[in-house]
């Protein structure tokens, strides 16, 4: 894609964040010409919130053979506290990688650009969005650049670019919702003490406060007082910082040497429809809420996971535009269901009265010792519980997370779905005859064809099917 090319080919990308990066890497990996608009100068900033990848995130990037460099780099945990006293024990969850990683996303984002550029995916930093139409044939996307102002043009264009992503503002759509937390801090902080664990939260007194390292000898603090809301422009001072830490945490660890502070508010906001036309939203363009459980990044990736091979069976021709439908049918739900997780833990965080007290330590022993309780709860922070709508009368299976399951010749199924293919797993042998399709056995005796999309979610499933209805399947799902 070169300037305002005439064909309008490929994608654009507006936003170089994680979400933005992991979307353009598996464009590009399956072939697509796709340029990423980013704003900000070229570099990754250690600015940021998100400090875990879940389960599921990681089975993702494991799916792109990313994860053993990040699993190398941050630090497991196998019990994830969360605000207002409940923890959840993720050592039994059914997955490759049975905990959270305590990860700052600079370093996921590191990794995740390295795969966009050796995949072939153009970036162009400093380059600020102004304007957009879609004329339903392609979008044209008005840019300033550092030089003066550019045209550009695409087949589609998807807003990567946050909360207050100009790409959704410019197409005139709503984020309905309202602020949970106003006036919360964020600071960058050493400490003479750190804390045992690595991952601390807590709320007393009125307030709350996360500590999470970066590994660098920094540490990084959120946290609300309940009786401190002012602008966010207000300054903020260390003092200030140390006295929420001790009254959330009892002390403040030795607090010193700031190096960043400031202040934000905590939304919970949706878009009512991912899709308009040829203009796609994803991540916080799409949905903010509240940092609790550490979603946020988590499923702007998965985000990015669906419909990233949705795009490009479209613009390769392999199906119709209906096909990014189901982007916003499956993942809507996904974000909507985050909001009110996310959403109820803070509130249980920020709880006061002593009627909402006892109602918080109920659901947080509920949680603890029920075991289905405990699974769903799990399954759902992490993202691994989430499952696709399927048609009626499919086989069980179908629109389910696949987990990573062994093959036949010590193979394993993430490693089977690298290069962004489809994963056809059969008790016979099957002939591919498309490289987009991996063909792989069953390590034991299992009978079950089970076709997986490249997101890792059964796209179709049989019980001893004959050769002509795995033809079949795979004839109307690969085009």
């Amino acid at each position: 894609m070169d300037g305002a090319r005439e064909d309008g080919g490929g994608v654009i990308v507006v936003g170089g964040g994680p979400t933005g990066l992991l979307l353009a890497g598996d464009l590009a990996t399956a072939g697509v010409d796709v340029v990423v608009l980013e704003k900000r100068p070229p570099g990754i900033s250690n600015l940021s919130r998100a400090f875990v990848l879940h389960a599921r995130t990681l089975e993702q990037l494991d799916a792109r053979g990313l994860a053993d460099e990040l699993e190398a780099t941050g630090r497991p945990l196998d019990r994830m506290r969360l605000f207002g006293g409940l923890s959840l024990d993720l050592s039994a969850l059914p997955s490759r990688f049975p905990h959270v990683l305590v990860i700052p996303q600079y370093e996921v984002e590191r990794v995740l650009r390295r795969y966009a550029v050796e995949a072939g995916a153009e970036f162009r930093h400093g380059h600020q969005v102004t304007g957009l139409a879609d004329d339903g044939h392609g979008v044209d996307v008005a840019v300033r650049t550092p030089g003066g102002t550019d045209a550009l043009r695409a087949r589609y264009a998807v807003g990567a670019d946050g909360m207050r992503s100009t790409v959704r503002q410019a197409m005139g759509l709503p984020f309905p919702g309202r602020s949970v937390i106003r006036s919360m801090l964020l600071a960058d902080v050493r400490l003479d003490d750190p804390p045992p664990s690595l991952l601390t939260v807590n709320a007393a007194g009125g307030a709350f406060a996360f500590l999470a390292p970066f590994g660098d000898g920094y540490h990084r603090v959120i946290g609300w007082c309940r009786d401190r809301d002012v602008p966010e422009d207000e300054p903020v001072g260390l003092e200030e910082v140390r006295e929420l830490v001790r009254r959330a945490l009892g002390r403040d660890f030795g607090m010193r040497d700031a190096r960043w502070m400031s202040r934000f508010h905590s939304d919970e906001r949706q878009v009512p429809a991912y899709r308009a036309g040829r203009v796609l939203l994803a991540g916080d363009a799409a949905h903010v809420h509240s940092p609790a459980g550490g979603q946020g990044l988590n499923t702007g990736l998965q985000d990015a996971a669906n419909l990233g091979w949705k795009l490009a069976q479209v613009l390769h021709g392999h199906a119709g535009p209906e096909l990014l439908d189901t982007y916003h049918r499956e993942r809507h739900p996904v974000g909507r269901a985050v909001l009110r997780s996310s959403g109820a833990m803070v509130r249980a965080a920020m709880a006061h009265r002593p009627w909402s007290r006892a109602l918080r330590a109920g659901g947080a022993l509920l949680v603890g010792r029920v075991g289905p309780v405990r699974r769903r709860a799990a399954g759902q922070v992490t993202g691994i519980g989430y499952r696709y709508p399927a048609p009626r009368g499919a086989h069980p299976l179908t629109g389910r997370r696949i987990p990573d399951v062994a093959l036949a010749g010590g193979g394993r199924l993430h490693e089977a779905l690298r290069g962004g293919r489809f994963v056809l797993i059969t008790p016979a042998p099957y002939e591919a005859g498309d490289d987009r399709l991996a063909v792989a056995r069953w390590a034991g005796e299992r009978r079950t064809a089970l076709l997986v999309r490249p997101d890792g979610y059964a796209a179709w499933a049989a019980e001893s099917p004959e050769p002509a209805g795995i033809r079949a399947a795979v004839r109307a799902h690969l085009g």
